[in-house]
């Protein structure tokens, strides 16, 4: 039993036993790929299935699997138009995306795959651009202010007591983030402290590090500029530094090389180095690149608007833009 939502779970196959529980499935993986057996008890094929469920969650652990008994939410099932079982409907951002109908392993095994792939990279995106949003972060649970855990409230008290600066994220407002962030880690519990984008430990080895006082030297104080700009550069998977911003550019070459992103279709953010000269200089240095516009992927710069228009003119562009391919 999953004390915290209510409901059953079995290995890594969660049983919704009514309408309630099932949105609350839903609700709280908004930003994984759920795929939701509605099956009965009395059908055979529907226990065959299962068990290929059962093995398609082992294969795929960031993906959330859900059983749930056809006739015994009658409202559900007339929602979705399940008019046999087995059926099995995909789900994200509580919006229904596909659905297999009938015993077909192969169909169902498929759209796993190509869904759960796509889920993945955008849970691995939002869990990086987090990663970076700070030097020092920490997922606990609850605030530093209100910690809902000893362990979390502890490793905030080793922080504060050096004086270190650092920033959290409570794992307990986001369950995608919370199961994703243990398979992106390879680490099983909280809290987890991060520098610079990468994993340090868990509240055992911070306190190894302060006991021999290299916590100090693994944590920085203060964000100083390269620090800033690392994070900055990786806070989205595609980042344009540009004069204005996607809604309003102020030159040119802004303005052309949004233009040219908008075609994409592709996901971007952007900095307006109009508003922090101390970013708009040190960057052209970070980066060795003395104009802007600037675009970067993945923290690492592509070039400017030149770059961007060969690799239009190539069709490059979208492959790069995704990560498929180095510049």
């Amino acid at each position: 039993m999953c004390h915290e939502c209510g409901l059953v779970i079995m290995a890594t196959v969660v049983v919704a036993e009514t309408a309630k529980e099932f949105e609350e499935v839903l609700e709280r993986a908004k930003k994984s790929l759920v795929v939701v057996h509605f099956w009965a008890p009395w059908a055979a094929q529907c226990s065959q299935m299962n068990e290929v469920m059962t093995e398609l969650a082992k294969e795929y652990p960031h993906v959330i699997f859900v059983k749930l008994e056809a006739e015994s939410v009658p409202e559900v099932s007339e929602k979705y138009e399940i008019c046999s079982v087995p059926t099995f409907v995909f789900f994200k951002n509580c919006q229904k995306i596909d659905r297999v109908d009938g015993a077909h392993a192969p169909d169902l095994t498929k759209k796993v795959q190509q869904h759960g792939e796509t889920a993945k990279q955008d849970l691995s995106d939002q869990l990086r651009k987090l990663l970076n949003s700070a030097p020092c972060m920490v997922f606990m649970k609850g605030t530093p202010q209100e910690p809902r855990c000893g362990f979390s409230r502890r490793i905030v008290e080793i922080l504060n007591e050096r004086n270190i600066r650092f920033c959290t994220f409570d794992i307990l407002s986001d369950e995608d983030v919370r199961q994703g962030l243990k398979i992106y880690s390879n680490w099983p519990t909280y809290p987890q402290l991060y520098v610079n984008g990468e994993l340090v430990g868990g509240l055992d080895i911070v306190k190894e590090l302060a006991e021999s006082g290299e916590l100090d030297k693994t944590c920085p104080k203060e964000m100083g500029l390269e620090h800033r700009l690392k994070a900055l550069t990786n806070k989205s998977r595609v980042v344009l530094f540009m004069k204005g911003n996607k809604t309003l550019a102020k030159c040119g070459f802004s303005r052309t090389i949004v233009g040219i992103l908008n075609e994409t279709g592709v996901e971007y953010e952007t900095f307006d180095i109009l508003e922090d000269e101390e970013v708009r200089h040190g960057l052209k240095t970070f980066s060795n690149w003395p104009t802007y516009p600037q675009l970067y992927v993945k923290g690492e710069l592509i070039g400017g608007l030149d770059i961007v228009k060969e690799l239009k003119k190539s069709g490059e562009l979208l492959s790069v833009l995704k990560g498929e391919t180095a510049s």
